[in-house]
């Protein structure tokens, strides 16, 4: 049973993600750690972005210590998933429950069910973060100025580098890394994740695993990394935009080296100057006036890190960047292939695997394989 209007920011609750509201409700106001304002039912909505993990939006009415009423935010997994290894609701909660001192952009924790039988699945419950997200581009009524748009560019570097300054042993979350051997494991593991979800229709990619495999430099610290550092992760002060108040979706989050998350953040940003398939691939406002190029960010993130990256250096952290994307796209991919998925937004997502492949071998100045992806990919 869901709410017929939804809050704002989120959509109608598909009917294959739909759940017992009140049954929820009721949970809720027995354990949540501050039930102030959680009488009656909340309406409810579910937020289309991303692709894995499910969430919702619960917006309860006003109250006299919320008079504006309490928005809180569910998190739980795609129903129907069994390995619960790739959805751990608990780990989420309680990365985000055990960083809150030391990093307080992240949400703050409401509760966390293990009990199936009130939801369907395990699940968890934070406090809605407000602001602003931004998504393609940068909304024009902000008027935010290039002058402006680089600050927000810098800060938002600089919350990455904050974050990965994080001790992670006073937080109480170094059992989240395995260890020496990040940089390998991470080229392995992506590495067979391409070869289990190719498609005859993308190329094998073998050539730029090969060149990752004997290329790997050795872990250049051990950090809190966020592993999905995007625009769209970020949440900006409505009244001031160029301020960040929070840092969303912790689902990746892990204990590793930092400039393997710089890579893959970076494999997002797409400039003002590249190539027409490059834009078109683009998600996030990377290109307007004021952002930083890829190089000035890197350059940025290693002053502020105190770290020395040369640009021979940096070459294996962008490739692996690009690759990793590559995967992703893919496992997106193979579900469309094999008939999995009918959702249009997926039908260029081949295209776009073998344009990332295309990428990597222009960085590290490989030949071409095959047919130019800038014929598969639709550019206009």
């Amino acid at each position: 049973m869901t709410a017929a209007a939804p809050p704002d920011g989120a959509g109608p609750v598909r009917d294959e993600d739909a759940f017992d509201i009140e049954r929820v409700a009721g949970w809720l106001r027995e354990n949540a750690t501050d039930a102030t304002g959680l009488a009656g039912i909340p309406t409810v909505g579910q937020f289309g972005g991303g692709a894995s993990n499910l969430t919702y939006l619960l917006r309860y009415a006003a109250s006299p210590t919320f008079p504006s009423g309490r928005d809180l935010v569910l998190r739980r997994p795609p129903v129907g998933t069994k390995a619960k290894g790739a959805h751990d609701m608990r780990r989420e909660h309680d990365l985000q429950a055990a960083l809150a001192p030391a990093f307080p952009l992240v949400p703050r924790m409401v509760a966390y069910c293990q009990d199936e039988a009130i939801l369907g699945s395990d699940f968890y419950v934070m406090e809605r973060v407000e602001g602003l997200i931004l998504r393609r581009d940068i909304p024009p009524e902000l008027g935010l100025s290039a002058d402006a748009t680089r600050r927000l560019c810098v800060t938002a570097i600089d919350t990455l580098a904050d974050l990965h300054a994080v001790d992670v042993d006073a937080a109480g979350l170094s059992a989240l890394g395995r260890g020496p051997g990040y940089v390998a494991r991470q080229v392995a593991g992506w590495s067979e994740r391409y070869r289990r979800a190719r498609t005859p229709d993308v190329p094998d990619a073998e050539t730029v695993m090969a060149w990752l495999a004997g290329h790997q430099p050795p872990d250049r610290g051990t950090a809190l990394i966020h592993n999905d550092f995007r625009f769209d992760n970020l949440v900006l002060d409505p009244a001031e935009p160029t301020r960040i108040v929070g840092v969303l979706d912790w689902e990746l989050a892990t204990v590793g080296d930092p400039l393997m998350d710089l890579g893959s953040a970076l494999a997002y940003w797409v400039q003002a100057d590249d190539d027409p398939v490059m834009r078109r691939l683009r998600r996030q406002p990377t290109h307007a006036p004021g952002m930083l190029t890829r190089a000035e960010v890197v350059e940025h993130y290693a002053d502020r890190a105190g770290l020395e990256v040369s640009t021979e250096q940096w070459r294996f952290y962008e490739v692996f960047g690009l690759f990793r994307l590559a995967v992703i796209a893919q496992q997106i991919h193979f579900r469309f292939f094999h008939g999995q998925t009918t959702n249009p937004a997926f039908a260029e997502f081949g295209a776009a695997v073998a344009y990332l492949d295309h990428r990597s071998r222009s960085v590290l100045g490989l030949p071409e394989p095959g047919e130019d992806p800038e014929r598969t990919l639709n550019v206009g």
